[in-house]
């Protein structure tokens, strides 16, 4: 999977005996080659994991420290023939001074050793006593078992076949520093930083700790693997859980349970070829001057991965976490509401004109209107709301779309569009039989120019319907539905919209309620072509452009993340296996692309409206692209894959 940007990593809470290298050589041994079986590609241990932590002035004596040195070798012996790369924390000796390190390593060989640099000493630590931070270290190599090993804090570890694949290490109190070196590590290349740490458990700190590693991953754009020491250290004054996480751009993939008796392993999949994606975005991530100096060791990482072990969310726009996702609804629908008050304010206060239609768009734009009027404190009747039916309107649609404006109490207008549309297709010589896609876009023309001329009339403005998948799309007739004077969804993919409206749904009066449930339950179409003899919908927007879920999928990884086409496919393949064939999720990715690069003359001039989330198509802001560009190249790509 790396070829897609896929590195599968690992932390190993190892069981230990303290002081007795030659035990916990064996058991690291043992996840070791589970973490390997497993398709890791790099595993770390926690702080010291060789000999244990809490040895105290055990670290003092000889025998234990030679013993570190020769169960290492038993550890490089029982690995050679295994591709993963091994992070193992033990004490170093040289120079007079003793090092808290942690030894890379691979197929018998040492690749590096990464020095502590922030030693604590206060509260219930006490290093100082033992060891020499890595800014006292005077060379840049040792010798170790016969070997000539760099020894700094200052390496990058880097897959010798793919360069965004690499990493660097910390330990422990250097992320709770105020200056991590990780800061450094990641803007000199580091995609992957590893901490061993041995972190133990009072009150607060289990959040403290995991908001620690978030807060790290996201500020330095990178993927944090965590391991803490064990049930199994000392408990003569504090306790440690075994702690360990992975978190990636400040998500979590991955954490283990506390205070497992037994040693444990997690692992995840760390896309790095997102983290590449939004460094590049990020301009000011390069903006730090940094003169170090960094060695690069060449590695290379195995790719063992078949099958992803990591999720990735049908609904990227949508958040997973419940009680997360009732804050997220009220943020995004203020950010809506206040943006438009502003407008409004800068315009004196005046009337906004939209049109109902019966359908999601409409109708979340029309609660985000009613919104804006409740803290601007104008009356509800100035919203001028306008029904107009043409050849395709439903009963049912036009039902909804009535009842909701009466029921809220807005100004409610009625406009039949069918004869102006007749008169109009006369005059330009079109079949009254004809059902094209310019008997369509008479009819998205004819609404908007009624909605444009009722504002002029009002002193007021048109407020946009249309959502941010039918702007990628180009699922919009060119100034039509397109056109507005402020789009308040315009970064609102169809996803969100129907869980923003049921949001607001589920909050409302009861007759409010229902009518607005029913329009969720309503397939979603234009309604530009004539219903069948029953007064049933004969057009469906979906089975025409394909699902919603996969567009605003393919969106999200495309434009969010910059992602192949051909990685897009796969992720779907993955996320939507239960869902859509391969042959459905290749057929509707073809329609996405072709559609998001043919339609960029639509985008390049849509109105005004606020970005809302991490995915704005507006010319003036997240986009710029030329609307004669060619996408040959990404539709050869999709025809080749099996």
């Amino acid at each position: 999977m790396k070829k897609y940007g896929f590195v599968r990593v690992g932390a190993i809470v190892n069981k230990l005996e303290l002081a007795n290298p030659s035990f916990n050589a064996l058991e690291i041994v043992r996840m070791i080659k589970k973490a390997s079986k497993e398709g890791v590609a790099i595993v770390t241990t926690p702080e010291l994991s060789l000999t244990g932590y809490t040895c105290g002035d055990l670290f003092l004596q000889t025998q234990l420290l030679e013993d570190s040195v020769c169960y290492l070798k038993e550890i490089l012996e029982r690995t050679k023939m295994l591709d993963i790369i091994s992070i193992i924390g033990m004490p170093i000796s040289t120079e007079n001074q003793l090092f808290n390190c942690a030894v890379v390593i691979q197929k018998g060989k040492i690749l590096g050793i990464v020095p502590k640099t922030y030693i604590p000493n206060y509260s219930e630590f006490y290093e100082k006593r033992w060891f020499a931070s890595s800014s006292n270290l005077k060379v840049k190599e040792i010798n170790l078992l016969g070997q000539i090993v760099p020894m700094d804090t200052n390496i990058i570890f880097k897959d010798i076949n793919n360069k965004d694949i690499s990493f660097a290490i910390e330990i422990c109190e250097d992320l709770w520093s105020v200056n991590p070196p990780s800061n450094y590590h990641t803007v000199n290349g580091a995609m992957i930083v590893f901490n061993l740490s041995s972190s133990n458990e009072v009150i607060g700190k289990y959040d403290y700790r995991k908001n620690l590693v978030a807060m790290q991953s996201a500020k330095t754009i990178s993927a944090y693997v965590y391991a803490s020491s064990g049930m199994m250290e000392s408990t003569s004054d504090v306790l440690f859980s075994g702690a360990s996480m992975i978190y990636e751009n400040g998500s979590k993939l991955v954490e283990n349970e506390r205070y497992d008796l037994d040693s444990n392993l997690i692992y995840s999949d760390i896309d790095f070829l997102k983290l590449a994606s939004d460094r590049r975005k990020n301009v000011s991530y390069m903006g730090v001057v940094d003169d170090r100096c960094y060695q690069e060791v060449f590695i290379e990482v195995s790719d063992n991965v078949i099958t992803l072990k990591r999720g990735y969310e049908k609904y990227p726009f949508v958040l997973s976490d419940l009680v997360k996702r009732d804050e997220r609804c009220e943020e995004i629908i203020n950010i809506q509401a206040n943006a438009l008050a502003r407008r409004l304010m800068q315009l004196g206060n005046c009337k906004c004109v939209i049109g109902i239609s019966g359908g999601l768009d409409s109708t979340l734009a029309f609660l985000v209107i009613v919104r804006a009027y409740l803290k601007l404190k104008l009356p509800i009747k100035d919203i001028i709301c306008v029904v107009m039916p043409g050849f395709g309107t439903t009963d049912r649609t036009y039902n909804n779309a009535v009842s909701l404006v009466k029921t809220i109490g807005a100004e409610l207008r009625e406009v039949n569009i069918k004869e102006a549309c007749l008169i109009h297709m006369r005059d330009i010589g079109l079949s009254e039989e004809d059902r094209s896609v310019t008997y369509e876009n008479v009819q998205a023309r004819e609404r908007t120019q009624v909605l444009m001329d009722i504002a002029n009339m009002e002193g007021g403005i048109v407020i946009g319907t249309g959502d941010l998948s039918e702007l990628a799309l180009g699922f919009c007739t060119y100034n039509g539905d397109h056109m507005s004077m402020y789009a308040v969804n315009n970064s609102i993919p169809k996803t969100l919209v129907r869980y923003l409206v049921k949001w607001m749904a589920d909050r409302s009066k009861d007759k409010i309620k229902n009518i607005i449930y029913d329009i969720l339950d309503t397939p979603i179409s234009p309604e530009l072509l004539p219903p069948d003899d029953a007064g049933n919908l004969l057009q469906e927007t979906e089975s025409s452009i394909g699902p919603y879920v996969l567009h605003d999928f393919y969106l999200y990884h495309f434009l969010r993340y910059g992602a192949s086409v051909e990685k897009v496919y796969v992720l779907a393949k993955y996320v939507f296996e239960k869902d859509y064939s391969n042959e459905e999720i290749k057929k509707w990715l073809k329609v996405f692309i072709k559609r998001f690069f043919t339609q960029q003359f639509k985008r390049n001039c849509i109105p005004d409206g606020v970005k809302v989330g991490t995915i704005s198509l507006s010319p003036r802001g997240d986009l710029r692209m030329p609307s004669d560009v060619t996408c040959d190249k990404w539709i050869e790509v999709l025809d080749k894959i099996e």
